[in-house]
């Protein structure tokens, strides 16, 4: 083993060797140490670099004003309590400065709508975490409809997608002495009824999948060991997944098996009064989205044939369950994408975008049997989501935003009357700034769009300093949001506030992979056509310095995760467009990724690395692999967490390593604790922001600009 010391390095020989030993064979890696978590050597060089890094970023003049940008939004109280609708009470999770672990709330319906909530503390994960002397993250949680009152609750050590589940109850608002328990696991649990789970764990040998997911489920009934509780459902080690869970609707409930065959291919069962499993007729690309007065409501991902009918990629059916017909509840136009569908009480509504653009729209079945549609009368050129539906009512929330318009929350009354219950104070000033929507031309000539954030007069004089994020994968859409989802460089609050309002423009990359036009959106840019993604990256970028926003000299990129990837990808084929590129807890080693956490189980996006036809197009842009001398790599900065148990942080270590031995700088940040989110509060997150934006400031403005604070 090469320890660390020899990370430390920088025999110019050594680095030629490695080099060309890696060049030859990918399985010759002398950084594979670095994927040890929590080896003694690793975190040792984990410490090392985070002081560099950290103290090179904390050194610039701009990071302390950035820093308290940062808090100012972050730890904001004036935000909007966006919360759930179950049995007459809105539920809400809350953090800010005081709850940094954060509430989970509620506050009854009418006070919420009338603007003036009156919460009421069901769980305090601060006060859980002091009491308990644990590293209490919130996880997921799951009750049992309508009543709302039988809860299990997950509890994530430190933020990692492993959790502990624990029965709590609503009324009570205590966990329940002696209810259901599971040891930290990625479960996956459902209720039956108030005495009956249907879960999937690690029960042991062969539970699991080769992804590290349940393959097994079992029924569980209160009273009985988890051991005991007999295997429902199960499916073969090589799937993604496999699970059942329990869908309600009235008083019906229907238990569905559901194999995930790949990321996001998957079969689906309908459990039989015998306790056997019937397979459901639809396409492997099919998302289920629950029971409606007897049919099951599904989004298509592809196209689809079914007793003569033609389904369309991308479009809403209901399925009936007793008579086996299927209804098209609603297809989507060329320039269109569903991204979201909500049951109500008795009917549906669906939140879809028309060239980026938020819009959402009501479905009721007619007499005839086809599906009405009404549309909501929201404010337009923005970002729309459906915030909460159903939970016994017809009712709904929205949400709108755009990049310069801060978020408002709208109530619809069950004829789609809208009435605006409260909006969130500007956080930035955003009087001269605007925003463009423009097309690239990408390399196979389709056009990709992406939005453009400046103040009126940096973009008309040009060549400014840009940061152009991107991701492209997984059917994520990029959108152009003010606040939603806190904590992303992209988003306009803390783009406007940390670097528009310091002569900055940012950019949003709509590229193939997500889901910006539909299903075809993200299957253009799958496995062997991923080259296609970064493609479109980089045609935004030549655009932004063809038209003059910018230059090689000033343009920065930012991706976290699979836009990690995706930085890695554009860094070391294109080093002459950029002078910052921004890599948060990246893929990075696709050698290796599938044999990393849960990279198995994203075989279906990328592609297998043990098939030789399959790594002969991944190797293509690999960019672990594609590291070499003598480039000229911008200095990156990677970002990653300890405890990220999705994507390894083995990722960016071994990325950063490398790079530091072939002689370029780096800049290297890990958070010990936070998940693949990278923080596990909102303190770590703006810091996290701080050094981000730190970073680009000191690669894109130099050290001559050196403005003071933010816009308070």
């Amino acid at each position: 083993m090469i320890r660390k010391t020899l990370v430390a390095s920088g025999a110019a020989l050594l680095v030629s060797m490695m080099a060309a030993a890696m060049a030859a064979d990918p399985k010759d890696d002398p950084y594979i140490w670095l994927e040890e978590i929590q080896g003694e050597d690793a975190l040792d060089w984990v410490r090392e670099q985070n002081a560099k890094g950290e103290a090179a970023l904390k050194a610039d003049p701009r990071f302390d004003g950035m820093l308290a940008d940062a808090k100012a939004i972050l730890t904001s109280k004036a935000r909007i309590p966006y919360g759930q609708t179950h049995n007459g009470y809105i539920y809400n999770f809350w953090q800010d400065a005081i709850n940094k672990r954060g509430l989970w709330r509620r506050a009854r319906s009418e006070t919420y709508r009338k603007g003036d909530p009156v919460w009421e503390t069901v769980i305090d994960y601060d006060a859980l975490a002091k009491r308990e002397d644990r590293n209490w993250v919130r996880g997921s949680v799951v009750c049992l409809n309508p009543d709302y009152v039988h809860c299990m609750v997950e509890l994530s050590d430190g933020g990692k997608d492993a959790g502990y589940w624990r029965e709590f109850n609503t009324q009570t608002k205590e966990f329940v002495d002696g209810g259901f328990y599971l040891p930290e696991a990625k479960s996956d649990v459902s209720w039956v009824d108030e005495n009956t789970l249907l879960v999937g764990t690690d029960r042991g040998p062969s539970t699991l999948t080769e992804s590290g997911y349940p393959r097994t489920s079992v029924k569980w009934t209160r009273g009985t060991d988890l051991g005991d509780a007999p295997v429902i459902f199960e499916g073969p080690a090589q799937d993604v997944w496999d699970l059942t869970y329990a869908e309600h609707d009235g008083d019906a409930t229907y238990i569905i098996g559901l194999r995930g065959t790949s990321f996001f291919e998957r079969e689906y069962s309908l459990q039989n009064s015998d306790g056997t499993f019937t397979p459901l007729p639809f396409p492997p690309n099919t998302d289920l989205q629950g029971v409606l007065n007897g049919e099951l409501i599904a989004l298509l991902r592809e196209d689809w044939t079914h007793q003569d009918e033609n389904f369309s990629n991308g479009s809403v059916i209901a399925y009936d369950l007793e008579a086996g017909t299927t209804h098209l509840v609603m297809a989507p136009a060329e320039n269109q994408s569903i991204e979201r569908v909500a049951l109500g009480k008795s009917n549906i509504i669906i939140q879809y975008l028309e060239d980026v653009s938020g819009k959402a729209v009501r479905l009721t079945r007619g007499r005839a049997g086809d599906w009405k549609q009404k549309p909501f009368k929201l404010p337009e050129n923005g970002v729309v989501r459906v915030i909460s539906a159903g939970g016994g009512t017809d009712e709904a929330y929205f949400s709108f935003e755009s990049m310069t318009t801060p978020n408002s929350l709208y109530h619809a009354s069950a004829r789609n009357r809208l009435t605006r219950v409260q909006s969130l104070p500007a956080l930035y000033d955003a009087e001269d700034v605007v925003v463009e929507q423009r097309f690239a031309v990408s390399a196979d000539g389709t056009k990709v769009p992406y939005f453009i954030m400046a103040k009126a007069d940096v973009l008309k004089a040009g060549n400014a300093p840009t940061v152009q994020y991107g991701y492209g994968g997984f059917l994520a859409s990029i959108l152009p949001v003010y606040y939603s989802d806190p904590g992303r460089p992209q988003h306009g609050a803390l783009a406007g506030r940390m670097w528009v309002s310091r002569g900055g423009v940012l950019v949003l990359s709509n590229i193939r992979g997500g889901s910006e036009y539909g299903p075809k959106w993200h299957q253009a840019a799958l496995k062997e056509n991923r080259q296609k993604a970064f493609d479109d990256f980089i045609a935004i970028s030549e655009a932004l310095i063809d038209t003059g926003v910018t230059s090689p000299e000033k343009l920065g990129a930012v991706g976290r995760s699979n836009g990690g990837l995706l930085m890695g990808a554009i860094m070391t084929q294109r080093p002459d467009l950029y002078a910052a590129v921004d890599i948060g807890v990246p893929l990075f080693d696709m050698y290796r990724y599938d044999k990393l956490l849960a990279g198995a189980s994203w075989v279906g996006e990328y592609g297998d690395p043990d098939i030789a036809d399959e790594w002969a197009f991944i190797s293509q842009y690999s960019p672990y692999q594609k590291l070499e001398a003598g480039k000229a790599y911008p200095a990156p900065f990677f970002y990653t967490s300890t405890k990220d148990d999705r994507v390894h942080p083995g990722h960016a270590r071994k990325a950063a390593a490398k790079m530091a031995d072939l002689g370029y700088d780096v800049f290297y940040y890990e958070n010990i604790e936070g998940g693949h989110g990278g923080t596990a509060n909102q303190d770590q997150l703006a810091y996290r922001t701080a050094l981000e934006f730190a970073y680009f400031a000191k690669m894109l403005m130099g050290d001559e600009n050196k403005p003071g604070g933010g816009s308070d």
